[in-house]
């Protein structure tokens, strides 16, 4: 069978679209606290903090949501490059909670336990979209 005669399964539409949103989410969350559109929801401690957050970190975490949002519409495109996209997304993902948690006070301000759960979470789901889009890849869904 031939690249172009493997059809998309139902499964990558699915994956596709919830990978799409959520990450197009995250690419929202990240403008509306550069743009202080949050700071009326948050603790002034927590303003503080995100104000005080320096330009490389931003930069990791739009790579993180950046780099996911970019790899959700390769896969719904069908294309091979899903696979790397989501391997930087998990890399810089990685790196950002670093900052958060190891190299600034971010757990202490946003709440460790929630944040690391999150973190855990998200980590988990940055694998699996990984496995998904290699064995995909591999099965010539993806070309």
């Amino acid at each position: 069978m031939s690249e172009s005669a493997v059809k998309t399964p139902w499964h990558l539409w699915v994956l596709g679209v919830v990978a799409l949103l959520w990450n197009a989410y995250g690419c929202y969350d990240i403008y509306m606290f550069k743009t202080g559109a949050y700071d009326y929801q948050m603790r002034a401690k927590q303003v503080a903090f995100f104000h005080s957050v320096p330009a490389w970190a931003w930069g990791v975490w739009a790579t993180t949501v950046g780099a996911a949002l970019l790899g959700a519409i390769l896969l719904l495109l069908r294309s091979r490059w899903a696979f790397h996209a989501f391997v930087v997304s998990l890399a810089a993902g990685v790196l950002n909670t670093i900052y958060l948690f190891g190299l600034s006070e971010g757990g202490e301000v946003m709440g460790r336990d929630i944040g690391m759960i999150f973190s855990a979470v998200a980590a988990a789901v940055g694998i699996f979209y990984i496995w998904y889009a290699h064995s995909a890849a591999k099965r010539g869904i993806l070309r």
